[in-house]
Protein backbone atom coordinates (compact mmCIF):
# COMPACT_ATOMS: atom_id res chain seq x y z
CA UNK A 1 0.00 0.00 0.00
CA UNK A 2 1.57 3.48 -1.10
CA UNK A 3 1.48 6.66 0.89
CA UNK A 4 -1.53 9.19 0.04
CA UNK A 5 -0.44 11.88 -1.87
CA UNK A 6 0.90 15.47 -0.64
CA UNK A 7 -0.95 18.33 -2.19
CA UNK A 8 0.33 21.63 -2.22
CA UNK A 9 -0.83 25.18 -2.61
CA UNK A 10 2.33 28.28 -2.12
CA UNK A 11 2.35 32.03 -1.15
CA UNK A 12 5.01 32.86 -3.24
CA UNK A 13 5.45 36.62 -2.04
CA UNK A 14 4.16 36.72 2.02
CA UNK A 15 5.32 39.44 3.97
CA UNK A 16 7.53 36.57 5.87
CA UNK A 17 9.27 35.23 2.34
CA UNK A 18 7.85 32.34 -0.06
CA UNK A 19 5.44 29.67 1.78
CA UNK A 20 3.81 27.00 1.10
CA UNK A 21 0.94 24.91 2.59
CA UNK A 22 1.77 21.00 2.51
CA UNK A 23 -1.62 19.22 2.74
CA UNK A 24 -2.37 15.33 3.05
CA UNK A 25 -5.53 13.31 4.15
CA UNK A 26 -7.45 16.47 3.92
CA UNK A 27 -5.22 18.26 6.27
CA UNK A 28 -2.35 20.65 6.71
CA UNK A 29 0.86 18.99 8.10
CA UNK A 30 3.24 21.97 7.73
CA UNK A 31 4.53 24.73 6.50
CA UNK A 32 7.26 25.36 3.97
CA UNK A 33 9.51 28.99 3.83
CA UNK A 34 9.92 28.01 0.42
CA UNK A 35 8.01 27.76 -3.18
CA UNK A 36 7.23 23.63 -3.24
CA UNK A 37 6.06 22.62 -6.83
CA UNK A 38 2.97 19.86 -6.57
CA UNK A 39 -0.71 19.15 -7.24
CA UNK A 40 -3.47 21.90 -5.33
CA UNK A 41 -6.29 20.33 -3.53
CA UNK A 42 -9.49 22.46 -1.79
CA UNK A 43 -7.78 22.30 1.72
CA UNK A 44 -4.16 23.56 0.53
CA UNK A 45 -5.89 26.56 -1.79
CA UNK A 46 -7.84 27.45 1.34
CA UNK A 47 -5.15 27.15 3.53
CA UNK A 48 -3.17 30.00 1.11
CA UNK A 49 -6.22 32.06 1.10
CA UNK A 50 -6.42 32.63 4.81
CA UNK A 51 -2.48 32.93 5.06
CA UNK A 52 -3.42 35.95 2.65
CA UNK A 53 -6.01 36.83 4.40
CA UNK A 54 -4.18 36.93 7.61
CA UNK A 55 -1.32 39.43 6.14
CA UNK A 56 -3.86 42.02 4.31
CA UNK A 57 -5.44 42.30 8.13
CA UNK A 58 -8.64 40.42 7.20
CA UNK A 59 -8.06 37.51 9.23
CA UNK A 60 -7.08 37.10 13.13
CA UNK A 61 -8.06 32.95 13.42
CA UNK A 62 -7.52 30.28 11.00
CA UNK A 63 -10.25 27.55 10.57
CA UNK A 64 -8.21 24.56 9.39
CA UNK A 65 -7.98 21.08 9.66
CA UNK A 66 -4.75 20.01 10.85
CA UNK A 67 -2.46 17.17 11.40
CA UNK A 68 0.87 17.82 12.24
CA UNK A 69 2.92 14.42 12.21
CA UNK A 70 4.18 15.38 16.04
CA UNK A 71 4.02 13.80 19.50
CA UNK A 72 0.63 13.43 21.58
CA UNK A 73 2.55 16.43 24.04
CA UNK A 74 3.37 18.52 20.72
CA UNK A 75 -0.28 18.13 20.14
CA UNK A 76 -1.65 19.54 22.98
CA UNK A 77 0.91 22.07 22.84
CA UNK A 78 -0.35 23.24 19.63
CA UNK A 79 -3.78 23.64 21.17
CA UNK A 80 -2.61 25.76 23.94
CA UNK A 81 -0.70 28.06 21.21
CA UNK A 82 -3.68 28.29 19.05
CA UNK A 83 -5.63 29.46 21.81
CA UNK A 84 -3.04 32.33 22.45
CA UNK A 85 -5.28 35.37 20.78
CA UNK A 86 -3.85 37.70 17.79
CA UNK A 87 -1.84 40.44 19.03
CA UNK A 88 -0.99 38.63 22.42
CA UNK A 89 1.54 36.50 23.71
CA UNK A 90 2.87 33.97 26.71
CA UNK A 91 6.26 33.36 28.03
CA UNK A 92 7.23 29.92 27.89
CA UNK A 93 7.31 29.72 31.46
CA UNK A 94 3.77 30.54 31.59
CA UNK A 95 2.84 27.94 29.14
CA UNK A 96 5.26 25.47 31.22
CA UNK A 97 2.72 26.64 34.32
CA UNK A 98 -0.29 25.91 32.92
CA UNK A 99 0.70 22.47 31.14
CA UNK A 100 2.84 21.30 33.81
CA UNK A 101 5.84 20.79 32.47
CA UNK A 102 8.78 22.17 32.20
CA UNK A 103 9.77 25.20 30.02
CA UNK A 104 12.79 24.02 28.21
CA UNK A 105 10.11 21.27 26.84
CA UNK A 106 7.78 24.40 25.83
CA UNK A 107 10.90 25.51 24.17
CA UNK A 108 11.73 22.20 22.09
CA UNK A 109 7.77 22.00 21.18
CA UNK A 110 8.15 25.42 19.57
CA UNK A 111 11.43 24.58 18.00
CA UNK A 112 9.51 21.68 16.59
CA UNK A 113 6.56 23.10 15.44
CA UNK A 114 5.85 22.10 11.81
CA UNK A 115 3.18 24.42 11.13
CA UNK A 116 4.36 27.76 12.05
CA UNK A 117 2.11 30.82 12.00
CA UNK A 118 -1.17 29.00 11.66
CA UNK A 119 -0.01 27.14 14.81
CA UNK A 120 1.32 30.67 15.89
CA UNK A 121 4.51 29.50 18.04
CA UNK A 122 5.61 33.46 16.95
CA UNK A 123 3.27 34.06 19.85
CA UNK A 124 5.83 32.65 22.58
CA UNK A 125 8.19 34.69 24.39
CA UNK A 126 11.36 34.35 26.96
CA UNK A 127 10.95 35.81 30.32
CA UNK A 128 13.88 38.38 29.12
CA UNK A 129 14.16 37.46 25.56
CA UNK A 130 11.91 36.81 22.30
CA UNK A 131 13.17 33.36 22.29
CA UNK A 132 13.37 31.52 19.50
CA UNK A 133 11.30 30.71 15.86
CA UNK A 134 11.14 27.79 13.71
CA UNK A 135 10.44 29.40 10.92
CA UNK A 136 12.96 30.78 8.12
CA UNK A 137 14.77 33.79 9.27
CA UNK A 138 14.17 32.78 12.51
CA UNK A 139 14.01 35.64 15.29
CA UNK A 140 13.44 38.12 12.44
CA UNK A 141 10.87 36.50 11.17
CA UNK A 142 9.10 36.22 14.83
CA UNK A 143 9.95 39.76 15.05
CA UNK A 144 7.99 40.74 11.50
CA UNK A 145 5.01 38.38 12.74
CA UNK A 146 4.49 40.08 16.19
CA UNK A 147 5.04 44.06 14.15
CA UNK A 148 1.78 42.32 12.03
CA UNK A 149 0.08 41.69 14.78
CA UNK A 150 0.58 44.95 16.76
CA UNK A 151 2.00 42.94 19.63
CA UNK A 152 5.20 45.38 18.59
CA UNK A 153 4.90 47.36 21.60
CA UNK A 154 6.26 44.50 23.51
CA UNK A 155 9.47 45.04 21.55
CA UNK A 156 10.82 47.43 23.07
Amino acid sequence: MGQTPFYVSSLPNSPVGPLSVVVQDGAVVRLEWSVVGGESDPVSTEAVAQLTQYFAGERQVFDLPLSPRVSAFQVKFGTALCAIPFGETRTYGELARDMGVPAQAIGQACGANPIPIIIPCHRVLGANSLGGFSGAGGVEGKVQLLRHEGAASLLI
